[in-house]
């Protein structure tokens, strides 16, 4: 499925219709270039599953977690991460296989031990459709 969003609205709303539809052990990765709104998304995405509090990007904490949604949300940024097995010590595959939703940005750095089934989300710019507008790709994806 593609989405084309034309402005930081758009976005946001593509981001909240996912989450009102994810269901538990879902596991989304977000991939993008910096600065094509993977934080936005995921707070959109954070609105969608009922979240009232505020999301940001957990690049120093490398996950965050939501517990006032209607199921658990897990909000990683794995940017820092130079070492994929750096993920187990915070309980990456306790969150992953477990009966919440999890979205990974920068997901391809730990590429090696994303499960069997996810949904790769890909946001892409292309400039000469405007400064604003972005690509959402949405793929189910098996290994």
């Amino acid at each position: 499925m593609e989405y084309d969003s034309y402005s930081p609205e758009d976005t946001f709303q593509i981001a909240y219709n996912l989450g009102r539809q994810a269901s538990p052990g879902e596991v989304l990765c977000l991939i993008g270039d910096l600065g094509v709104g993977k934080t936005l998304f995921s707070q959109g995405f954070a609105k969608g599953l009922g979240i009232e509090e505020s999301v940001n990007s957990p690049t120093f904490t490398i996950v965050q977690e939501y517990m006032d949604g209607r199921m658990p949300f897990y909000h990683f940024d794995v940017y820092r991460i130079e070492d994929p097995e750096e993920m187990e010590e915070i309980g990456y595959t306790e969150m992953v296989y477990g009966d919440g939703v999890c979205l990974i940005e920068w997901a391809d750095r730990i590429a090696d031990i994303l499960p069997d089934q996810y949904k790769k989300i890909t946001i892409s710019k292309q400039p000469e459709k405007g400064f604003d507008y972005r690509c959402i790709r949405v793929e189910e994806t098996e290994r």
